[in-house]
């Protein structure tokens, strides 16, 4: 694994996701209570930034179209999105959040 330094713990807020560019690839860091999670930041349905929806219940809404994705698995939980997202692994440590891109964890290739 190959996890990088995307943010502060402090810089995403509870409930809430932060959008961060590492190389190429566009992460939604989402914060639901104290645990942390990293996802494509791509909508499968409508192509827009997830880290702009609300985050709640493990999962992470697109402000568009209002499919959810559960932050876990990235499976759509309501529609119209019917294809999963990329989800990747994080690790905290100290005061820092860490995100391998390298492999997604459910095996969805990012877009």
């Amino acid at each position: 694994m190959s996890f990088q330094r995307v943010c502060a713990v402090d810089e995403v807020p509870t409930d809430e996701a932060l959008g961060v560019t590492l190389g190429d690839l566009e992460v939604a860091v989402a914060r639901d209570g104290d645990e942390f999670f990293a996802v494509q930041d791509l909508c499968s349905h409508a192509a827009v930034a997830l880290s702009e929806g609300e985050v709640a219940d493990c999962t992470i809404e697109c402000w568009l179209h209002g499919s959810t994705f559960d932050l876990r698995t990235g499976k759509p939980t309501i529609l119209p999105a019917t294809e999963p997202i990329s989800t990747f692994a994080v690790e905290v440590r100290g005061d820092d959040v860490y995100v391998d891109t390298e492999t997604p964890l459910n095996g969805v290739a990012p877009s």
